[in-house]
């Protein structure tokens, strides 16, 4: 495991000292590569508190430039850089806050033909894309390659957090569940209106991105009780947090006991985009 250098030693030395990190669980957060589907308001927060954290290579994979609109909630930008594209400009915030961390740009959409590829680069991914073809493809890439999957999304004033990792198997024998147990289905086009319609208090979506990126260093650390199994949301009008188990679906058809997607053709042609809210 690469060791930490002494300017990195005092940076990180609020890690150090805490008894569930210390120097190892530094070196891991070194040695992890972070997948980040979506340089938006979640992947704002996500980027920008894994590479204060030392993540060693946290990847963005966006195909957007920024505009105006979005700085009311994606903090990784700001207004030099409307119009650039966004894996670049959140390379460069990230970059200085720590020059210790590699980032690495994707400038394309996730797509069935590049995500096994790219997904399988990391050790874990974060998704923080705002479309449900995106999350789809993002979990059924995730499940294929055998890579644990943060997933977060956002609605007004409400947020929902949790992590898949149906590839292992929990204390009962079973699998974890994946995105499609709890959402076997996309809604029909149309019926869930995008925050360019209806809007979103800026501020909640770093709620939520940061409780995302917490979720992903307690993976790579493995501390905590994980949110695998379990589905966090977050009311910001009546400030209550709630936990909802959720369970494996053995008939759900990507990781049931008789799966019909054993590969990422039935998302060939989608056109869903990785940027965020």
């Amino acid at each position: 495991m690469t060791r930490l250098t002494p300017e990195e030693i005092q940076r990180y030395k609020r890690h150090l000292v805490l008894r569930e990190v210390g120097g190892q669980g530094q070196q891991k957060l070194k040695a992890a590569r972070v997948l980040v589907v979506g340089a938006g308001g979640l992947g704002s927060p996500v980027v920008m508190y894994l590479a204060a954290a030392g993540v060693g290579a946290i990847g963005i994979i966006d195909d957007d430039h920024v505009s105006l609109d979005n700085l009311q909630r994606q903090i990784v930008h700001d207004t030099a850089h409307v119009g650039a594209l966004k894996v670049d400009s959140a390379r460069l915030t990230a970059g200085r806050l720590n020059p210790h961390v590699t980032i690495e740009t994707h400038h394309c959409r996730l797509t069935a033909d590049n995500a096994l590829d790219i997904i399988g680069r990391y050790d874990i991914v974060a998704d923080g894309s705002d479309n449900f073809a995106t999350r789809y493809l993002t979990s059924d890439a995730c499940y294929l390659a055998g890579r644990t999957l943060v997933f977060a999304a956002v609605g007004p004033f409400d947020g929902y957090v949790t992590v898949f990792k149906p590839h292992q198997k929990n204390a009962g024998g079973e699998p974890w569940p994946s995105y499609r147990c709890i959402f076997p289905e996309a809604p029909p086009p149309g019926t869930v209106a995008p925050c360019s319609e209806i809007g979103v208090l800026g501020s909640v979506v770093g709620v939520v991105g940061t409780l995302q990126a917490t979720e992903v260093l307690k993976e790579i650390l493995d501390i905590g009780e994980s949110l695998a199994g379990r589905l966090l949301i977050y009311d910001a009008l009546s400030a209550r947090f709630e936990t909802v188990n959720v369970g494996w679906d053995p008939d759900n058809p990507l990781s049931g006991r008789n799966p019909s997607i054993r590969d990422l053709s039935i998302h060939a042609g989608a056109a869903g985009e990785t940027c965020a809210a």
